[in-house]
């Protein structure tokens, strides 16, 4: 097992099982996290012997960056896995700090129409510790602290739930990356019975909806996974969530010029939305070499954005960047196969 897959509490039990005072699991964790010490050789507080079965018991690996792609605010790495698959991670440059996108699975299953990282197929979920690290390695390579973390990247989180439940744990720990629960995203295309969960764990994390259409219809046709779900099932579950989490949900909405993009599509979406704790975050498209839709023109995305304002729905537009290196919402995994 992977050293970074480990939670505290886990490693408390591991230390305990070998008959050490599971005080040692917050040492080590001091040196991974705190001190970001990759070579357990370097644990000066343990004894030698239990440094020897640190390395006899657990695995150091990490995933391989095997290319980095820089753009304005954004940079974009493809990471090499133990087993020669590849997945990528991205990190955002915003005016309140950095932020990383991870992924959460190679490939993906649920099938969205307008998605390319979609195209390739579930291989697997990550691991644990291959989230982790995708984090960790970026911030030890720019020597710059992460700010806020978004699972956003390939894959759908929600049907990885237990592994993203203890990335979260890990990277939400204090002595761990330290990052705070309100800063980070989870983003999910609707799993109902997950979110369900999710709403009983008690965690402060943002909850964001890929939700792309206002009627059921529409959404079947450009998210299959409305089928097993549809939105009146969602909808409730949300405003369950809310009552229990006493948190806002955030409605992401990618904008397809003559797709979904009408003032009709405004009207419908408000109608939907109104009377929750919500907000609707405005995508403008990312288009690609391998998908029909376009982007909706501004005029049409203002008019959207108007509309929304004047049904008195909370909504932003999504700020752009990292289209020029495929790096943007939708596009991850475009040129990599």
């Amino acid at each position: 097992m992977n050293l970074y897959q480990m939670t505290l509490e886990d490693l408390e039990k591991y230390f305990e099982s070998i008959g050490e005072k599971k005080f040692k699991a917050l040492q080590v964790y001091e040196w991974l996290y705190q001190k970001k010490k990759t070579d357990v050789d370097e644990f000066t507080n343990l004894k030698k012997e239990l440094r020897e079965k640190l390395k006899e018991d657990f695995s150091f690996k990490r995933p391989e960056i095997i290319k980095r792609e820089i753009d304005k605010d954004v940079q974009k790495f493809l990471f090499l896995l133990e087993d020669g698959e590849k997945i990528e991670a991205v990190l955002m440059e915003h005016n309140y700090g950095l932020s990383v996108c991870v992924s959460s699975q190679v490939g993906c299953n649920m099938g969205c129409a307008f998605c390319e990282s979609g195209r390739l197929k579930k291989v697997r979920n990550l691991k644990v510790h291959e989230m982790v690290l995708q984090v960790l390695t970026i911030e030890e390579l720019l020597e710059r602290e992460i700010h806020s973390v978004v699972i956003m990247g390939i894959g759908e989180p929600l049907d990885n739930y237990d592994n993203v439940m203890q990335f979260i744990k890990i990277i939400n720990h204090p002595k761990g990356l330290a990052i705070g629960a309100r800063h980070i995203t989870l983003s999910t295309c609707g799993i109902i019975p997950k979110i369900k969960e999710l709403s009983h764990l008690g965690i402060q994390i943002n909850l964001a909806i890929s939700l792309h259409a206002p009627n059921d219809e529409l959404r079947s046709k450009l998210m299959p996974i409305n089928k097993a779900y549809p939105l009146k099932e969602l909808m409730s579950t949300l405003k369950e969530y809310i009552a229990l989490t006493h948190r806002r949900v955030t409605m992401e909405y990618i904008l397809l010029q003559g797709v979904n993009d009408g003032e009709s599509h405004a009207h419908e979406l408000a109608t939907l939305l109104r009377g929750m704790n919500a907000y609707v975050n405005l995508i403008p498209y990312n288009e690609t070499n391998h998908l029909e839709f376009k982007k909706s023109s501004k005029e049409r995305i203002d008019r959207f954005f108007n509309i929304l304002k004047q049904e008195k729905i909370n909504v932003t537009i999504r700020r752009e960047f990292g289209s020029k290196i495929s790096a943007a919402c939708g596009q991850l995994r475009s040129k990599e196969v």
